[in-house]
């Protein structure tokens, strides 16, 4: 029982930021996302009767601790909804820099679980494998699709309404998405330590969870009028509002680091100057900038002279997940 599946990671333009659930990743809000093509998870995972427990490999090297933890966890899940016993070898190359804010998990996971349960034989729809694949990393289920996906938060306690969507297919618009890397080290306080600490003692969080509908809203209008000045500003307002959560926290944290700062000020820089540029920050220092195709020689140009960005890779709209 073996089977291979690509995932790429998704950006949110709308971001999730806090559970209602831990357990089974239930989201306080809507998040819309777009998928990217050069980030991304490839994955095989072979079910075998000899073995005695699961094996996790990322990038050639035998994990363990917390990543071998997570990912055994989840086999459970796809076990018992199998009715398989077998452990799994699972094998993983990660495009992705891991824990540092580029969405790793959400490519990792929504590979293994196409992987995982392909290879156990269970036929899941999309909507079906989006709702399985949150519980293992809640961004990861948007990253079932391609283009532009949003994440429904549901109502029901058991999570059964909470999954994604597609909104639009890769090839509908043609935005373009430079991830500036300036720190590929795993980042102190994970996403979900981070989300936990914001809803639990953050002054300013029920103010970002209210402000989520008219930002979704306004969103979703913005990509059916391929409006791309509205969409990089509802974007990048909506990421300073939830970035804005964890200084309010107790005790506060934040993400960023000079470099952060820097390239937000060239993306600033550049609008002033006429070129119509944007940025975005998931739970991490380093950012995802936004630009229409014919920008993009002045913005790597600018990017690049930018201290402390080691790499820029530049994305397309990106598919949801195939296998091999």
């Amino acid at each position: 029982m073996k089977a291979t599946a690509k995932a790429h990671t998704n950006i949110a333009l709308i971001k999730y930021w806090g559970k209602r659930n831990e357990i089974l990743k239930l989201p306080m809000n809507n998040s819309l996302s777009l998928t990217l093509d050069a980030l991304y998870t490839k994955t095989t995972v072979e079910f075998q009767s000899d073995l005695e427990n699961d094996t996790f490999y990322l990038n050639g090297n035998v994990k363990q601790g917390t990543s071998l933890q997570r990912v055994k966890d989840f086999l459970h899940l796809i076990r018992r909804a199998s009715g398989k016993n077998e452990y799994a070898l699972v094998q993983s190359e990660n495009k992705v820099p891991t824990a540092a804010g580029f969405a790793s998990s959400a490519s990792g996971f929504a590979a293994l679980a196409a992987a995982a349960t392909k290879a156990v034989g269970m036929d899941l729809n999309d909507k079906d494998l989006s709702r399985l694949t949150r519980q293992g990393s809640g961004s990861a289920c948007r990253s079932i699709y391609g283009g532009f996906v949003e994440w429904q938060q549901g109502k029901e306690l058991d999570g059964s309404d909470s999954f994604a969507v597609q909104l639009e297919r890769e090839n509908y618009w043609d935005i373009r998405v430079a991830a500036v890397v300036l720190f590929e080290e795993e980042k102190t306080v994970s996403s979900s330590e981070g989300m936990k600490r914001t809803v639990d003692t953050s002054v300013f969080y029920q103010g970002w969870v209210d402000s989520i509908p008219a930002d979704l809203n306004a969103m979703k209008a913005g990509i059916q009028e391929k409006d791309f000045e509205k969409v990089g500003t509802i974007a990048e307002a909506n990421c300073l509002r939830m970035h804005g959560t964890t200084l309010g926290s107790n005790p506060p944290f934040t993400y960023w680091l000079h470099g952060t700062l820097a390239v937000m000020e060239t993306v600033q820089k550049m609008r002033r100057e006429g070129i119509p540029v944007y940025f975005t920050i998931d739970a991490g220092p380093n950012v995802k900038v936004l630009y229409l195709p014919e920008h993009e020689e002045i913005v790597k140009e600018a990017l690049h002279a930018i201290p402390g960005v080691t790499n820029l890779v530049l994305s397309r709209l990106g598919q949801g997940i195939t296998y091999s």
